[in-house]
């Protein structure tokens, strides 16, 4: 019996360039966060909130984080 591990089982064509866009869209909202001056709500929500909601939190960020002053 061969010993398959779930590793090799991805397709990496697949996963890879979703690992590229959320790591792409973490950064781009981070380095936002850290330049705006005012949010909706305080600095610290965010950032946890884009860390740690993967694709989703930093949309959410762009979409009700940034303050429309």
């Amino acid at each position: 019996m061969e010993d398959v591990s779930i590793l090799s089982e991805i397709d990496w064509r697949v996963i890879a360039p979703m690992l590229v866009i959320q790591a792409i869209l973490l950064i781009v909202a981070v380095i936002d966060l850290i330049r705006i001056d005012r949010t909706n709500g305080p600095k610290w929500m965010w950032i946890l909130i884009i860390v740690f909601i993967n694709i989703i939190g930093p949309v959410v960020y762009f979409i009700f984080g940034r303050r429309q002053d």
